[in-house]
């Protein structure tokens, strides 16, 4: 298997686990600090993707233009009155979450 197929494959994998839910159902991991926000003019899965992948130099990069951020008390509030639903994706030990 060459790199770019290995790429692709754990792509989709974290592309198959992406899902919408409700944001009330990820308040524990909220209350833990584990809840990221990404911008909602990133890509999930890429954003996923470079997390699992360890890629500090590019998640650094996002953290600072303020795509990438762990999410707000005030974020936190607005989702739970709206009872919003969001995407959201599991790369341990955090919980990547989009509007």
């Amino acid at each position: 298997m060459n790199e770019s197929n290995g790429c692709d494959i754990a792509r989709e994998k974290v592309n198959l686990e992406t899902s919408q839910i409700a944001w009330k159902e990820l308040q524990r991991f909220f209350a833990a600090g584990a809840a990221v926000f990404v911008a909602s003019d990133l890509d999930l899965v890429d954003v996923a993707y470079q997390f699992s992948i360890d890629n500090k130099d590019q998640v650094a990069l996002w953290m600072q233009s303020n795509q990438v951020a762990l999410v707000s008390d005030q974020q936190a509030a607005d989702w739970f009155e709206a009872d919003a639903e969001v995407w959201a994706v599991v790369v341990k030990p955090w919980i990547l979450v989009q509007e």
